[in-house]
């Protein structure tokens, strides 16, 4: 009785420090469409590395190339240092013409330029939500 309790008790704590710092995304039917770790790496729904949030802002794809920058202020550029886009401080996300995207709720809704729900990342920061939602396939080309 006393191993199998010890025995749970350690799987417990190794599920838990392995998953409470991995964040999902969700798509609008809630399956998991990848997570961002921790250390920042972006992973698919598949679990490959895709690419990495930098803590100095840097966007890194999974070659380790950088594809492009979050700035403090949200501005978001691409490899070239062009202004693709921005994250304002509600949440707004805006192309780089100025165009509404969407928008990153407080609670981690995700919802395009129409107000309809595209996905979930809840605890996500919501520059890296924006990014990852509206801007990584851009900056990855």
């Amino acid at each position: 009785m006393k191993k199998t309790l010890l025995l749970s008790l350690v799987l417990m704590t190794l599920t838990s420090l392995f998953n409470v710092h991995a964040q999902s995304c969700y798509n609008s039917y809630n399956s998991q469409i990848g997570k961002i770790e921790s250390d920042g790496t972006i992973r698919d729904r598949y679990n490959s590395t895709v690419g990495k949030f930098e803590s100095n802002g840097t966007v890194r794809d999974r070659y380790n190339a950088t594809i492009g920058k979050i700035e403090s202020d949200g501005t978001i550029r691409n490899r070239y240092n062009s202004t693709i886009g921005k994250v304002e401080n509600d949440g707004t996300v805006r192309d780089r013409y100025n165009s509404t995207l969407g928008k990153v709720e407080k609670d981690g809704t995700i919802r395009n330029r129409y107000n309809s729900s595209i996905g979930k990342a809840s605890n996500v920061n919501k520059n890296q939500a924006g990014v990852y939602f509206f801007f990584f396939d851009e900056m990855n080309k």
